[in-house]
């Protein structure tokens, strides 16, 4: 499956089949809630934080890769992702686009 950022696969003609979209919602645990709380008093990167948001991002790419091979394409295309705060300690990844065949 290729996924590419552009709205088309040099070389390829595509044949537009939809919107496909893959999201979680993510929280860390308490424990590491406060060990990160802490780490934002001193400054730097908050390595959990970092971990987890790549873990979401992973796992909806899968998720939409899923939603993209049930309608049987070959690529998507015009990828994207987005996240936002679902309460103080949960996160939601979405990452969509188009899904597309080869002609």
């Amino acid at each position: 499956m290729f996924l590419v950022s552009t709205n088309y696969i040099a070389g390829k003609e595509l044949e537009m089949l939809g919107l496909v979209k893959g999201s979680t919602v993510r929280a860390k645990h308490l424990g590491r809630d406060i060990a990160q709380s802490l780490k934002s008093l001193v400054g730097g990167e908050l390595k959990g934080y970092t971990e987890m948001m790549n873990e979401a991002r992973d796992l909806a790419t899968v998720r939409m890769v899923e939603e993209a091979n049930k309608l049987g394409a070959d690529a998507i295309v015009n990828v994207r992702y987005e996240s936002g705060s679902i309460m103080q300690t949960a996160s939601e990844v979405i990452a969509y686009g188009t899904a597309v065949k080869f002609k």
